[in-house]
């Protein structure tokens, strides 16, 4: 096939990503788009509990403890910390924009958000919880049992509504309208010209054979390391600790780079302090090339350009519990 085809047929293919966004270009990047809403009740709960460290063994620690919504939806450490003060394995994923992502965790063992929300809940080095008790603390709750039945029809409790409503309101977790979507929606003044230049050198590097679609990322498994090898400051080994294939070993799920300025560090192992630092490892171990300093000052400009609007709503004044003993074990 005539080169000028097979290029053409890669356009058609990126500008296809996420064709449920209204997509205005031929761009590999599409614009975030607001949710549609169609169980307001149910996104109200699930933020209650989203915030509610009550779910939480410690009473201590909730799911914005490790995706702080002030914060980008992640934490800024490289690894996360959970009950007893242990430290986690991995770098805490950003939440927002996570509706985009083929799966949810690095390693991609939640099929979607709803599955995803129950993992910390009953991880022993996360909230330490388990799901049983999750439920009966909640029924204990008159206020929360009044939440349910708004939301569902029914005063039953149980851990499929629990995370369907944190689903719900994770759902709601975008940020559109960054300058980057400005630009793309066809206002030409919404980056200058180093930003302009940095999307050309993303583009033309080939960043965006894994960075694309809406949420520029998010929607492939590759390997960590793939001109050179990566040492890791985690144990984690990525997909095959799902799939047990060897072939699998250090392929994670690319992240969003959506909001990527404030998602630092970076990477699963969070190894890199800065963007800079970040984009000068991944042009060498995932592309093979070395950024100049100009280049990569030009790359880092554009993934700037790409923090969106946060999320914006007032904080769930939390129900209070008919049961105020004390956890007999402290954080």
């Amino acid at each position: 096939m005539p080169l000028r085809h097979t290029a053409a047929l890669i356009t058609l293919a990126f500008g296809a990503l996420g064709s449920s966004q209204a997509a205005p270009t031929a761009e590999p990047i599409q614009p975030i788009t607001p949710p549609k809403i169609t169980n307001p009740a149910a996104v109200e709960l699930g933020k209650a509990l989203f915030f509610d460290p009550r779910l939480s063994k410690s009473g201590f620690i909730s799911c914005n403890s490790c995706h702080n919504l002030s914060l980008g939806g992640s934490d800024n450490l490289k690894s996360s910390i959970g009950h007893g003060w242990q430290k986690g394995p991995i770098n805490s994923p950003t939440v927002l924009n996570a509706r985009y992502n083929l799966a949810q965790f690095w390693d991609g063992r939640a099929a979607d958000l709803k599955a995803q929300a129950g993992g910390p809940i009953a991880n022993p080095g996360e909230m330490a919880f388990s799901h049983e008790l999750a439920v009966n603390t909640l029924k204990t709750i008159p206020s929360y049992v009044g939440a349910f039945r708004k939301a569902y029809g029914s005063d039953e409790i149980n851990v499929d509504r629990i995370t369907g409503a944190i689903a719900a309101f994770e759902e709601t977790l975008v940020t559109p309208n960054s300058r980057f979507d400005q630009w793309l929606k066809g206002n030409k003044k919404a980056l200058n010209t180093e930003e302009l230049a940095g999307y050309k050198l993303f583009k033309d590097s080939g960043c965006v054979a894994c960075h694309n679609g809406p949420a520029v990322g998010g929607n492939s498994f590759q390997k960590m390391g793939v001109v050179e090898a990566y040492k890791a400051n985690s144990p984690a080994e990525g997909r095959i600790a799902v799939t047990g294939k060897d072939a699998d070993r250090f392929l994670f799920k690319v992240p969003t780079l959506r909001n990527v300025e404030l998602t630092y560090p970076y990477f699963h192992d969070g190894g890199a302090a800065t963007l800079g630092e970040a984009v000068d490892t991944m042009g060498r171990l995932q592309l093979g090339r070395k950024f100049s300093a100009d280049e990569n000052a030009k790359i880092v400009a554009f993934l700037k350009t790409l923090t969106g609007q946060q999320p914006s709503f007032k904080l769930p004044v939390l129900p209070p519990s008919s049961d105020t003993t004390p956890r007999p074990q402290p954080f």
